[in-house]
């Protein structure tokens, strides 16, 4: 079976190339992907090469798959999984698998195993870990979006509180109280607004502060603080640049000026010791961002973590539990994540795109595997649609979604797009 992938071979060294997959073996299944949704992730990875945690130290000679928020069909199934999957079915995956200890990964440490590729070989750990999730739903691109909201549902678990007085750790959140997002406009940051106000553990108060008008205006248009208010939830969107006194401007968004909860969604020292800041009795800080300084550094206060009894927490992607809840909340409609993404793009923009992530502006840019079709803003659409002929179609159908992607410009893409050649 032949493929077309982007590997990677060194720092920032990524090439797509079609080659061999070799046949399977009776532990493993062979797979067709058709989207996968880029990742900070893999720009860190792309930068860092074998200096990443999860990239082998010989991708020069076997270079490995980028891509790990991906979706896609099962096409054969070696006869130890037979039982318990079929060819056919829809896919989504776990990528940490936390295999006897190992931090290897799809899409960072496999020669046959990413998202950025059209044929990939699933490697027997991953059933084993029970990682490879079936999926039920109508778009390939909800079950790429499980992944990264299944991140977020991580984060939400991994704080805890404790009851004065005793040593129980109380996971989630504290419901009902006061969460803040710090740096909360970006995609993740809105795949978080989605779960957090569509979970069943949910705060009374919920601010999001960033610096970017646009996406806050953006994230209010989609996720109101309106509709909210009918469950009992005060939300507000506040633009830093707004407050000459930041940290009092955060204050006075909430009732006792401060908070049970906070996410710092950027890898920024300010940003940490301003959270760390505004914690409350028995506050619990999330550093989410994943910083590429391995000398990254903040200074928080002690003597809070003394008497005041702060805790930090983080966490490095979800687990199977998380992504199965991602699954579960999509299936159900209780959280759309489409508003994700702003771009689209076929294979051939991977490299590209990827070693530019941080300079492009939007969210999550959504690949499908199969189609040649450079980046595109979807905002963009209606304004480029000289330029290739697809951007046209799509423009009027996104439109008809109120500027969200969806399983009718999916289908169309897919159904329309040229095939991708290496």
């Amino acid at each position: 079976m032949k493929t077309t992938a982007v590997r990677m071979y060194g720092k920032e060294d990524l090439r797509l190339e079609s080659f061999d997959l070799p046949e399977i073996g009776d532990d493993e299944i062979l797979a067709k992907i058709v989207s996968d949704s880029l990742c900070m992730s893999s720009y860190k990875a792309a930068k860092q090469g074998s200096g990443h945690k999860r990239v082998p130290d010989n991708i020069a000679d076997h270079p490995v798959i980028l891509g790990h928020e991906m979706c896609g069909e099962l096409v054969k199934i070696g006869s130890k999984w037979a039982s318990d999957f079929r060819e056919g079915q829809k896919f989504s995956m776990q990528p940490a698998l936390n295999y006897k200890g190992s931090l290897d990964a799809p899409g960072y440490s496999y020669e046959y195993c990413g998202g950025d590729a059209t044929y990939i070989i699933i490697p027997n750990e991953v059933m084993e870990m029970g990682c490879l999730l079936p999926y039920e739903g109508d778009a390939f691109f909800l079950g790429s979006l499980a992944e990264p909201v299944s991140c977020v549902a991580g984060g939400s678990h991994a704080n805890f509180h404790v009851k004065q007085g005793t040593y129980v750790h109380e996971m989630g959140i504290k419901e009902g109280g006061r969460t803040l997002i710090v740096g909360g406009g970006g995609p993740m940051g809105f795949a978080f607004i989605d779960y957090i106000l569509h979970c069943d553990r949910r705060p009374g108060h919920f601010v999001v502060v960033d610096i970017d008008q646009v996406k806050l205006d953006r994230a209010a248009s989609i996720y109101s603080p309106e509709e909210s208010a009918k469950d009992g939830i005060t939300v507000k969107y506040v633009n830093g640049k707004s407050f000459d006194d930041l940290e009092q401007g955060l204050r006075d968004q909430v009732p006792g000026g401060e908070y049970d909860d906070i996410f710092v969604f950027a890898p920024v020292r300010f940003m940490v010791e301003l959270s760390d800041k505004l914690l409350g009795l028995d506050g619990c800080l999330n550093f989410f961002a994943g910083p590429t300084d391995t000398n990254f550094e903040a200074t928080i206060n002690f003597y809070d973590v003394h008497y005041a009894f702060h805790h930090f927490v983080a966490t490095s992607g979800g687990n199977t539990d998380d992504m199965n809840e991602a699954l579960d909340l999509m299936g159900s409609g209780r959280i759309n994540p489409a508003a994700m993404i702003t771009h689209v793009a076929g294979l051939n923009a991977v490299p590209e795109t990827t070693l530019s992530l941080p300079e492009i502006p939007g969210g999550k840019k959504l690949i499908y595997t199969h189609v040649n079709m450079p980046l595109v803003a979807l905002e963009e659409l209606e304004a480029r649609k000289g330029e290739h002929a697809l951007f046209g179609p799509l423009a009027e159908i996104v439109a008809r979604h109120n500027g969200l992607w969806s399983v009718e410009a999916e289908q169309y893409l897919l159904a329309n797009g040229e095939p991708i050649t290496a």
